[in-house]
């Protein structure tokens, strides 16, 4: 039986500080993380020996429109449906030079 996750790949999300970003598949994660700096801004998941492998319930790894990533606690994001449509074509623009 699969859990249901609290966010999932593809979403659009926002920090608490405002920041934009987009919630990253687990099988784009590991071209993430092998290309971008992880930023570790405000609200990232900081456990020893996490985010191998994020459960997108309290572990959620996101592409954010600075050209950095993160594993985000849930807790400090939230579902941005509303996002400007400059900064979503800015996002997915990096992740296509990410994939290609």
């Amino acid at each position: 039986m699969e859990r249901k996750k609290a966010f999932e790949p593809g979403e659009m999300v926002v920090t608490f500080t405002g920041q934009a970003g987009l919630v990253i598949s687990e099988e784009l994660y590991p071209k993430v993380r092998g290309s971008l700096k992880e930023k570790r801004r405000p609200g990232y998941y900081f456990a020893p020996g996490c985010c191998q492998h994020p459960d997108y319930v309290i572990q959620v790894p996101i592409l954010f429109e600075d050209g950095t990533y993160d594993v985000m606690r849930a807790m400090n994001i939230k579902k941005a449906p509303n996002l400007a449509e400059d900064k979503i074509a800015q996002i997915r623009n990096l992740l296509d030079r990410i994939t290609h």
